[in-house]
């Protein structure tokens, strides 16, 4: 059996996007910053993009997708990503929560829209064939399932950089999680730490 995998890249001051995130945006005035690991360095959304990711980062995220059989993000990462184009590039099924599942797009795409985590937990395990499930955010849909008590894993990918302003992975949430260091990988461009969620 698979475990659930909730992962996300926050600044050092633990904002996941900069301001005024969307699909005009995406991550939000200088929230590109946050990928520069993705994409192999800075890159600008009217200089056009593609994960272009190289050593330290690219092994790290190359074992966490080897696992993977199904993922789950919420409708604003779709959107802010500009539904990935299309087409979904991560490995396995990718079900999006919304509540306009009229938008549902034609199942080439590889994505499912769903209208709640608990829903989208049961059809990602389902599809995953004993693999990992990626909960890959927005921050709203990880405090979800780290509140319900699904999430097996916690990986945070710490960029060097302090926003300021932006949406924030934990605001709000008042639960009270013990974790535990798995595995801790480190670049220019990112630290990337894996914790197991303890029971």
């Amino acid at each position: 059996m698979g475990k659930v995998i909730a992962a996300i890249t926050t600044s050092v001051d633990g904002f996941i996007t900069g301001p005024e995130d969307g699909p005009d945006y995406g991550l939000g005035k200088g929230g590109e910053r946050l990928h520069y690991w993705v994409m192999g360095g800075p890159w600008t959304y009217d200089g056009g993009h593609h994960f272009a990711m190289n050593g330290p980062d690219k092994d790290f995220y190359d074992e966490l997708e080897a696992g993977m059989g199904a993922g789950i993000v919420g409708r604003g990462m779709y959107d802010a990503a500009g539904a990935w184009g299309g087409t979904n590039p991560f490995a396995g099924p990718l079900f999006v929560l919304t509540h306009r599942l009229q938008d549902q797009p034609a199942a080439a795409s590889g994505f499912t829209f769903v209208s709640g985590l608990d829903e989208a937990l049961v059809q990602a395990t389902g599809v995953a064939g004993g693999k990992d499930v990626s909960i890959g955010g927005g921050a709203d849909v990880i405090r979800q399932a780290l509140a319900a008590g699904r999430v097996d894993e916690l990986v945070l990918s710490t960029a060097p950089v302090i926003l300021g302003s932006g949406k924030r992975l934990f605001d709000g949430f008042d639960h009270d999680v013990d974790l535990e260091i798995v595995k801790t990988v480190s670049s220019t461009l990112a630290t990337h730490v894996r914790y197991a969620v303890k029971r």
